[in-house]
């Protein structure tokens, strides 16, 4: 079988931008953990913001045929959703001949995983599993091109 990048040496440079978020289900008391700061292994959503950041500008490491293109602005926000889910949402901007569509559900995916890991000993039950702990809704909300 066939593998190979699509050549986009022909596309302009123009201007993309992709905005990407997901949820992680969690406990009611996780949450008012992370919000009041009592995670024992520090502040999360500072840590998860680094985190998504280092992961959209490792894309392409990742995803094989995934383009390594210049990244001018990755931004991540956070929304509490009732009391026992977060939703974490990634922008990210280049200027470039390829969009940044798998940057930013890149930067989602990996932040979520680090609230997980952060928090992961609040969420276990008796038997060490995560029953009421999950990621979900992960997609690209919109994405820009201007020519």
């Amino acid at each position: 079988m066939f593998v190979s990048m699509v050549d986009v040496s022909g596309k302009r440079v123009v201007f993309r931008e992709a905005v990407a978020e997901g949820v992680i289900r969690l406990r009611p008391e996780t949450v008012r953990r992370i919000r009041e700061g009592r995670v024992e292994k520090g502040d999360v959503l500072t840590v998860t913001s680094v985190a998504a950041i280092q992961a959209v500008k490792k894309a392409s490491e990742l995803l094989p045929l995934c383009h390594n293109i210049p990244i001018t602005y990755v931004g991540v926000d956070y929304e509490f959703i009732g009391d026992d889910r977060i939703r974490v949402v990634v922008t990210v901007r280049t200027t470039a001949q390829t969009g940044v569509e798998m940057d930013a559900l890149t930067g989602v995916s990996i932040a979520l995983l680090n609230i997980w890991d952060m928090v992961k000993k609040y969420e276990k039950d008796e038997k060490g599993q995560y029953p009421e702990t999950w990621i979900e809704k992960i997609r690209v909300v919109s994405k820009i091109k201007k020519e």
